[in-house]
């Protein structure tokens, strides 16, 4: 089964939200010797992230490949996000193509401006939960890492992320396979320090 997963970029973006996803996806491509992994955005403009990472996206709305599974991130600021309307139409657009539609961490209040969740479960990143929650539409689900619903899937903020995507993995192969994708990338967390905020 040859995937091209999509992973849609724009300024201000959280790196971690979408390259974790990437290392999951592109390994997963790897093992099988089958299928890729691409970045999209408005422009082919260099992307800077939050963090000041410069990324260069591979395609833009108009010249990108179909796509089977497409990954919002989020950001600190989601400013060039929910203002475009070009993006939000074009995610609007492909909701109806791909097989999967996700997001990690904020990247939900994108789908929500697309009206993607209206009606829906979901999360996002605990600091922005009752931002979502204003949407009395969306059964916000605060403890879930990930929810699924339907053909979307939000999951909270970035290594929560990397568990949706260990999960869509199992789910579009099989648990065995997505196994050796999280040996491979020798994921296994084991924080020193649990946050208590």
């Amino acid at each position: 089964m040859s995937l091209t997963y999509g992973i849609y970029i724009y300024p201000e973006v959280a790196s971690l939200d979408f390259v974790g996803p990437y290392e999951v996806f592109d390994l997963s491509a790897w093992l099988l010797k089958s299928g890729r992994v691409v970045t999209i955005a408005e422009t082919v403009d260099s992307i800077i992230c939050s963090n000041g990472m410069e990324v260069k996206p591979q395609f833009t709305f108009d010249t990108a490949p179909d796509l089977d599974m497409l990954l919002v991130p989020g950001a600190n600021s989601l400013e060039a996000a929910l203002n475009s309307d070009k993006a939000i139409d074009w995610i609007r657009q492909q909701a109806d193509k791909v097989q999967y539609m996700t997001a990690v961490c904020t990247g939900s209040l994108i789908l929500q401006k697309a009206g993607l969740l209206a009606g829906k479960k979901a999360t996002t990143h605990w600091m922005l939960t009752k931002a979502l929650a204003e949407d009395d539409s969306i059964t916000v689900m605060p403890d879930m890492r990930y929810v699924r619903d339907g053909n979307i899937i939000t999951s909270q903020g970035v290594s929560a992320g990397i568990d949706m995507s260990l999960w869509l993995t199992g789910e579009i192969h099989n648990p065995a396979h997505a196994r050796e994708v999280r040996k491979v990338l020798h994921y296994d967390p084991a924080p020193p320090y649990q946050a208590e905020i």
